[in-house]
């Protein structure tokens, strides 16, 4: 597919769970587009970003992030394809309402980068728990809730302490863990509220277990760095460990401590 112009979708206002790594992300592929001589339109709710900066993208809209407007710049500026994945959770869910709303296909819009198959598989609980089971990956005791008597018939059922994972949240929006009914209700309520499909993930909780996580990024040479990460789960403190294994640079240790 030949690309000509992309449309950009920012990530709107910082927030917890979504702060200004997205700004970064957003500038540098409008950057990365143009240098390929791509045309870029972008399109973003918070003018204090660098990526609202005129000289970022051709085209620079500085518009509520709803379909409406949206539409509206695809109306006018006719991108050929759009990308998601730079601009958050506000940008991914924006791509999946464009997708079901049938605007991309009304405007033969393609999406690039991230799929919409594979942004709904990620972030619907109950689709990626399926995924986890058809590949042979383990998954611990969860359920799908809807409602808040389902999720604590659940829990009463898995016992406490529970995980609260609200779908369509990855940025953590909205979840956490609930050592009893009470905190239950009160995580469970934000998590139904700010779940964008009013769906959340009751997980039986493994807080003391040791994670072990093994990374491999490559450069555009192909050189593999790869990162062992030990984490050790607690209640409210991850005390995470990384060794870089990079032979371009000495081994390297790294301390993360986050709440």
């Amino acid at each position: 597919m030949s690309i000509k112009k992309v449309l950009v979708i920012g990530s709107g206002p910082i927030v917890i769970g979504q702060a200004a790594e997205f700004d970064y992300s957003g500038t540098q592929a409008c950057q990365a587009l143009r240098e390929e001589g791509i045309e870029t339109v972008l399109v973003n709710s918070n003018p204090a970003t660098i990526m609202t900066d005129k000289e970022v993208a051709d085209k620079v809209y500085i518009e509520p992030l709803t379909l409406e407007f949206l539409e509206k710049v695809i109306d006018k500026e006719r991108p050929d394809s759009v990308i998601a994945g730079m601009g958050g959770q506000t940008g991914l869910n924006l791509a999946v309402e464009l997708h079901d709303a049938g605007i991309l296909e009304k405007y033969g819009v393609k999406v690039i980068g991230t799929q919409i198959d594979a942004i709904k598989e990620g972030e619907d609980r109950e689709d990626f728990k399926k995924l986890m089971v058809r590949i042979g990956q383990p998954v611990i005791e969860s359920k799908i809730v809807t409602s808040m008597e389902g999720g604590v018939e659940f829990a009463g059922v898995i016992g406490y302490p529970v995980v609260v994972r609200p779908a369509y949240t990855l940025g953590g929006s909205g979840g956490g863990i609930a050592e009893d009914k009470e905190e239950l209700k009160q995580i469970l309520a934000t998590g139904l509220q700010l779940s964008r499909v009013g769906q959340v993930l009751l997980e039986k909780s493994i807080k003391g277990w040791k994670e072990v996580e093994y990374e491999v990024m490559r450069d555009a040479d192909g050189t593999p760095s790869p990162y062992v990460t030990w984490r050790t789960l607690t209640r409210s403190v991850s005390i995470r460990v990384t060794v870089s294994l990079s032979h371009r640079a000495r081994p390297s240790l790294m301390w993360n401590i986050s709440c």
